[in-house]
């Protein structure tokens, strides 16, 4: 990857030899692989070691989780937070998974309406649970930066499975919630 980066700063017509370039490819290798962690971890078996038989029969909550990550159509940063809500069906999960399951699916080329299902989704295989609501509140440097320069503007994704898209009352009670 080093020797890749290397090429890339002298095509953009860089010196990758100046002092100031000398450890960029390296640091750049570094960043790339950090950034892109999500692949080399499986989601379900993230939070199935957390997963605990529970009769709790009311939404939980995962509020305000930020998020960051690259859009994989211009490997420019996107971020913003996540919010993430389940109806336990007879098993719950350490909560702290949520937000490191958020993270996970981050740390790939991403676009944020496969972030937000992914998410939900997972969520849904694993728990079982009566429903799962994710909604994505990010800014998209690839649009503020480039393209139509659109600075402050923000994408808002959402996945409604279950109780939260066959009931109109709890996707309200959990819109409410996020405020």
């Amino acid at each position: 990857m080093k020797d890749l980066i290397h090429k890339l700063l002298e095509k953009l017509g860089e010196d990758p030899e100046r002092e100031g370039l000398l450890k960029t490819p390296e640091r750049v290798e570094e960043s790339l692989k950090f950034l892109t962690e999500g692949y080399r971890q499986d989601p379900k078996k993230l939070i199935q070691d957390s997963v605990y038989s529970d009769r709790h029969e009311e939404m939980v909550l995962v509020k305000d989780i930020p998020l960051y990550s690259l859009c994989e159509h211009h490997l420019l940063p996107f971020f913003g937070k996540a919010h993430v809500a389940y109806i336990p069906n007879d098993k719950i999960v350490g909560i702290s998974k949520i937000a490191r399951m958020v993270d996970l699916f981050s740390r790939r080329l991403q676009v944020q309406e496969r972030l937000t299902n992914e998410v939900a989704n997972t969520l849904m295989d694993v728990l079982k649970p009566k429903g799962v609501a994710v909604v994505v509140h990010a800014e998209h440097l690839c649009m503020q930066m480039r393209g139509t320069q659109k600075r402050e503007s923000s994408i808002i994704t959402s996945a409604m499975l279950g109780a939260f898209r066959k009931r109109p009352e709890t996707r309200a009670e959990f819109m409410q919630l996020i405020k």
